[in-house]
């Protein structure tokens, strides 16, 4: 038998092939699933690469298995683990950290500033995959960056290290990491080049290329590159890649992977007018948080530690079993009805504070002119759909009841969290990681394959057929409104409120007889006004009439002597003329 494409999914624990026909088609088909150990303690992960082609060849009752493309995603040998090091930790060091994660990095260490002898040999105990040093925005700070990248030269690593900083320290990090170091350097944009403005995209793209380079110099890895004729990326890269191809067909978005050991959630999402403006801080519009404490297996017990031990036991007890003995039976795999109602309650846990901590809020700040409403985090509120892949989420009974919860935990409404209105959507063939990779070289085919597994008919135009769930939420009587959104009108109303009684009180001082052509319209530079008019612009000939607060001021000014040079009216319209 032979398949188009053959994508293999080395885990660290197990590795799955999935294998594609008909591609090119109008309708690619996925025909089948196998699996295996992941053999990297025998030091060759072909082993177990090809014991999942046996069990997917003995599925399908066949002989052989041939294949003209093999694409893989990793996560074998601990995955791409890296460390992180900027220079202000909600600046520069975010953006790199951020940049990390969604070209899907394990981080494993982030620092903030020059690094001390505690952070080396931190460092040297991770032994890093790669190193990424950010810091400085363009044409800023310099000295941090440097002096760590001096640091991490003399550690004698042979990782390969990303700089993406301030762009005037490029030549700098190239004669540090020069050819003697023995450390391959990547050069990117800077990740943060101007004060609050992300720019992880290149540098995502670079990282994904450097694990690929060098991901066969990994133990148990040597061997794969002769197997596999495609790309090799990190797992969480490819399904933050087919989160993206994903958005690119439905729009706004966010996926869940609940695992056995973390919970990944990623989005693509931009944030509403409304909360943006009032955002502190910039979020990057593809975001991947990993939480490396809620596994429904390897970390159950910390999962239990968050709902409340005695909580749990009580809602065991009303669901008709015993928690204790359900846990001694209970082996990575849910086997009976107990097993199944038990993760099912560790993985609505995870999934809640998986989006807890990803999602934003709406929050208050307290200064001299008293209270404001500020936005933190990523807007979840125009997300669309909600889509579950993993194990959990893709194989347990009531994984869209699970789902369906998100909104309704925003018990306060402050939570920028999805409206109730988002469509629930599940990967049921547990197929993106591989798609992810798939649709670097086959696009159209993955797209078609995700509505298959997603069991779900794609528009034809994005955004055009139905109305974006977080517009629902505008419409109706205002108590149904969430809080998040009651504030932020609030704060605008309070907003123009102030802007009428400036202007109110402009108009009183002008009354009086004072000059207030300072207060009241922007010096225009180089013939220019910042909303896009010009010193001649039509908009402003209607002053002389008298039209508007300060085509009031200009009727009134009988007594301009046009003595320019020493008038103090620096924005008169008559200055120009003189």
């Amino acid at each position: 038998m032979k398949v188009d494409v053959l994508v293999a999914e080395i885990g660290s624990t197990t590795t799955v092939v999935n294998a594609f026909t008909d591609l090119s088609s109008d309708k690619p088909v996925f025909w089948a699933q196998g699996q295996a150990p992941t053999s990297v303690l025998d030091g060759d992960l072909r082993i177990g690469l090809q014991g999942a082609i046996n069990d997917l060849c003995s599925k399908m009752k066949i002989d052989h298995l041939d294949y003209d493309d093999m694409l893989a995603t990793s996560s074998a040998a601990g995955g791409l683990k890296m460390t992180v090091h900027g220079l202000v930790y909600d600046m520069t060091a975010k953006a790199a950290k951020e940049a990390a994660l969604g070209a899907g990095g394990i981080i494993h260490y982030v620092t903030a500033g020059r690094l001390r002898r505690t952070d080396i040999a931190k460092i040297k105990e991770i032994n890093p995959n790669l190193i990424l040093i950010a810091g400085g925005v363009d044409y800023g700070e310099r000295d941090t960056a440097l002096d760590n990248a001096e640091m991490i030269r003399n550690m004698g690593l042979k990782t390969p290290v990303i700089y993406a900083g301030n762009v005037e320290n490029q030549e700098e990090m190239k004669l540090i990491f020069d050819e003697e170091s023995g450390q391959q350097l990547y050069i990117v944009e800077n990740v943060y080049p101007k004060i609050d403005d992300l720019n992880v995209e290149p540098c995502r793209k670079v990282i994904q290329d450097a694990f690929e380079q060098h991901i066969i110099h990994a133990p148990g890895m040597e061997h794969v590159r002769d197997m596999v004729s495609g790309p090799i990326i990190p797992t969480p890269g490819a399904v933050m890649e087919c989160t993206k191809l994903l958005y690119d067909c439905i729009g706004d978005l966010m996926v869940l992977d609940v695992g056995g050991a973390t919970t990944d959630l990623h989005s693509v999402a931009t944030e509403s007018d409304k909360i943006a403006r009032i955002m502190i801080s910039p979020e990057p519009k593809a975001k991947r948080t990993v939480e490396g404490d809620l596994g429904v297996y390897v970390n159950r017990y910390k999962v239990i530690e968050s709902i409340g031990e005695e909580k749990l036991r009580e809602e065991c007890k009303e669901m008709g079993f015993d928690l204790e003995k359900t846990l001694e039976t209970y082996n990575a795999i849910p086997k009976n009805e107990d097993e199944f109602k038990l993760v099912e309650r560790l993985t609505e846990e995870a999934v809640l504070k998986a989006v807890e901590r990803h999602a934003g809020s709406i929050r208050y700040i307290y200064g001299p002119s008293g209270r404001s409403t500020v936005a933190e985090g990523k807007d979840l509120t125009q997300v669309r759909y909600i889509v579950g892949t993993g194990g959990a989420l893709t194989r347990l009974p009531h994984r869209v009841e699970i789902m369906k919860t998100i909104a309704a935990h925003n018990e306060t409404g402050m939570l920028l969290f999805p409206s109730k209105h988002a469509k629930i959507l599940v990967d049921n063939d547990y197929i993106m990681a591989s798609l992810g990779v798939l649709s670097k070289k086959y696009k159209d085919d993955a797209i078609k394959l995700l509505e298959q597994s997603l069991d779900y008919k794609f528009p034809a135009v994005r955004f055009v057929d139905e109305e974006p769930a977080y517009m629902k939420d505008l419409t109706g009587e205002d108590d149904e409104k969430p809080a998040y959104l009651k504030e932020v009108e609030f704060t605008d109303s309070e907003a123009k409120k102030r802007d009428e009684e400036y202007k109110k009180h402009i108009e009183e001082c002008e009354a009086l007889g004072y000059d207030m052509s300072a207060y009241k319209d922007e010096e225009p530079i180089g013939g220019a006004y910042a909303n896009g008019g010009s010193a001649a612009d039509p908009a402003k000939e209607g002053l002389a009439g008298g039209e508007g607060v300060q085509g009031k001021w200009h009727q009134d000014m009988g007594d301009c002597t046009h003595d320019c040079k020493h008038c103090s009216r620096i924005r008169c319209v008559n200055r120009k003329e003189c």
